[in-house]
């Protein structure tokens, strides 16, 4: 629709918003009035005085003015033009005023006071759990004032941007969800999508660093942001919390003869290099300090301290010697060497490493890092079988600008048993669809690609199994226990060993408050009880991060690790 050169019409709010997601008014001069709810750095939240919200349609809207300076709590008019704002074809339109004019009417009310509007408070009874039910509802809420009320329960860490996340526990914890020791969420397989309350703080000073289990001691309150794909409350008052203090444990299983422990390790895109600004493909995500930044050391603290120095360690998200620079530098040797260093410095046990060199941008990830798997090993304990070695699947148009699988096996020093290592990185659910998405919502596109791939490895499995050889499949799934992308690898031959481990502890992941399995252990479904053991050592999954500062955490998955018997008997 074409922008009307007509004098800007007087409108009530409810009427730009309409009650569906876009508004009727959308390319039409419009003026409105309310009071100011929020304040963001790109514009502000205004919302009728005399709201009145009918559960259809929302009484607020966001006005865009990023050059404008505005107070809460004032009443004012503004007019400008009424624009559907999407951020990208797969997002749900938002409806906008983008300000031409402000005018102040008053910043107080006929008593004196400053103005102020009753938010509606969100509670287990309002918010259907049924997805379809809740875009609904959160759409008529777009914009408007809401709150939550003490005594809820973070279900998500504080990140570096002043997030947080929710269970609705004020009357005592939901009995409804599985929740883990720590108080967190894990939804079941068919609530994995679930939406959670939660709210973005724009004053850091304002944001504590919590972890999941920590407590809502006061309210907080906001406007209804639309942002990331999601619903979120814009906050901008302190809040009080009763802080949950999460101890880090380490693994039970030590290495020992006829055996081999196995590490998994996501490296969270490790490389040794400061990047050059004029290098990278984008300066704000793309340049970091691994090694000042001291996660090379952590990892280290984790290899050693938490895994007890196994005799294997599979690395995901290892990056090359330069980084997410754009070049064509693949070798990643550095990357593995101050690895290496810093876990000798700890332990004494100098690794060897082996993996191999992805072709330039081939395998995803961050542009310029050249991302692959790889294995450090333990040359006291274990020796890597000549040749054995190798990625697969290239081959496969499911792996076409993904990771590569990377086979591997190792022999035990002190016996004659041998496990072929498979470490896997399956495509990312980075493009899944938002259940708030006004198409297809939920859909992840990425789904059939997984299941190729995990197909493929499924048909590695089988070679190895008639070769009469054991195996172990492990790395970054990026899928549940309970998914088809496992069902695809696992067909009648093996068996995943997550699903020995309590309801309560499959998980190493928090995406948005939802905890949840995306590492695994593959192993023949033959192997006899007893000869297989499986931890995952929670801890980056559950420990916030000081909101306004850069994340100090070495990884975001949990680490797991298992303990596989090779000695033949």
């Amino acid at each position: 629709m074409e922008k009307s050169n007509s004098a800007p019409a007087h409108k009530d709010i409810k009427e730009i918003q309409g009650d569906a997601h876009n508004s009727p008014f959308a390319g039409q001069s419009v003026c409105v009035q309310g009071i100011i709810t929020g304040v963001l750095r790109k514009g502000f939240f205004l919302q009728s005085a005399g709201a009145q919200w009918d559960g259809v349609c929302s009484d607020a809207v966001f006005v865009y003015a990023p050059e404008t300076i505005v107070e809460a709590n004032t009443h004012v008019k503004v007019c400008g033009e009424v624009v559907d704002y999407l951020k990208h074809e797969t997002a749900r339109p938002v409806t906008q005023i983008h300000l031409d004019s402000l005018e102040l009417l008053r910043n107080r009310d006929e008593n004196g006071d400053a103005f102020r509007i009753t938010p509606i408070e969100f509670n287990k009874d309002l918010l259907p759990e049924d997805n379809e039910q809740l875009a609904t509802l959160l759409n008529s809420l777009e914009a408007m004032l809401v709150s939550v009320p003490a005594g809820q329960t973070f279900i998500a860490p504080s990140n570096p941007f002043g997030d947080y996340v929710l269970a609705l526990d004020s009357e005592g914890t939901d009995k409804s969800l599985l929740r883990s020791k720590e108080n967190g969420v894990i939804p079941d397989q068919g609530s994995h999508l679930r939406w959670f309350p939660g709210f973005r703080v724009k004053q850091y000073n304002h944001a504590p660093r919590l972890n999941v289990g920590s407590k809502l001691l006061s309210p907080v309150k906001g406007p209804l942001h639309y942002r990331v794909d999601a619903y979120q409350m814009a906050v901008s008052e302190p809040f009080k919390v009763d802080h949950n203090y999460i101890t880090v444990r380490g693994s039970s299983l030590q290495p020992e003869a006829g055996a081999i422990t196995v590490m998994t390790l996501n490296c969270f895109n490790l490389d040794p290099h400061v990047e050059a600004e004029e290098r990278v493909l984008n300066p704000r995500q793309d340049i970091d300090d691994d090694w000042g930044e001291g996660r090379f050391h952590t990892l280290a603290q984790a290899v050693v301290l938490q895994a007890n120095t196994p005799d294997v360690v599979a690395l995901q998200e290892i990056q090359d010697n330069d980084g997410a620079e754009i070049s064509e530098v693949v070798d990643a040797s550095e990357t593995y060497g101050l690895l290496i260093k810093a876990i000798e410095q700890l332990s004494g046990v100098r690794y060897n490493w082996v993996d191999i060199n992805p072709e330039v941008g081939a395998d995803g990830g961050q542009p310029g890092g050249n991302i692959r798997n790889g294995y450090l090993y333990n040359p006291n304990r274990v020796s890597l079988v000549p040749g054995s070695a190798q990625v697969f699947g290239a081959e496969n148009e499911c792996f076409e600008g993904s990771r590569k699988p990377l086979r591997a096996e190792f022999s035990e020093s002190e016996s004659s048993g041998s496990v072929v290592c498979i470490n896997l990185h399956l495509a990312s659910k980075r493009h899944q669809n938002s259940i708030f998405a006004p198409l297809e919502p939920g859909v992840d596109k990425k789904l059939s690609v997984r299941v190729a791939q995990a197909a493929r490895v499924g048909e590695e499995i089988q070679q190895i199994k008639a070769e009469q050889l054991d195996y172990y499949v492990t790395g970054d799934f990026n899928d549940t226990e309970h998914s088809v992308t496992l069902q695809a690898m696992l067909g009648d031959h093996s068996m995943n060993l997550v699903e020995s481990l309590p309801l309560e502890e499959r998980y190493d992941y928090n995406h948005r408050g939802k905890l949840q399995v995306l590492m695994h252990g593959v192993i023949n479904k033959d192997t006899p009880a007893g000869n297989a053991s499986y931890e995952i050592i929670h801890g980056n999954e559950l420990i916030g991060v000081k909101p306004g500062e850069e994340s100090d955490k070495p990884s975001d998955h949990a680490y797991v690790i298992a303990k596989l018997v090779v000695g033949k008997n």
